[in-house]
């Protein structure tokens, strides 16, 4: 959306166009990574207790860790995020933030 707004130039007001088009937040997630210290069965249980997560998206998740190396376990604003790669690292894990893609 643009906006029309007043500017004086050379002592007459003229009218010139600003862009006030808000591009939309792009969404955040963490990324939790694979060590060699965490036992699946101990991730399993962190992702369920912390995200709520039912046994099966918890071990699916493990899983995608321990195969693929990386998983990501949740999605939202960068605060959010950062709240929950807080929260892994208090649990032991090791997680980042990144942009979705």
């Amino acid at each position: 959306m643009a906006h029309t707004v007043p500017e004086k130039k050379g002592g007459l007001a003229t009218a010139e166009q600003v862009d006030t088009h808000v591009e939309p937040a792009v969404p955040w997630v963490t990324v939790v990574w694979d060590d060699p210290v965490n036992l699946m069965s101990y991730v399993t249980h962190v992702f369920s207790s912390y995200f709520n997560y039912s046994r099966d998206k918890a071990e699916q998740l493990m899983l995608q860790v321990h195969n693929e190396g990386r998983a990501i376990v949740s999605d939202g604003t960068r605060e959010e995020m950062e709240r929950d790669v807080a929260a892994m690292h208090g649990f032991g894990l090791w997680a980042t933030v990144d942009r979705s893609e």
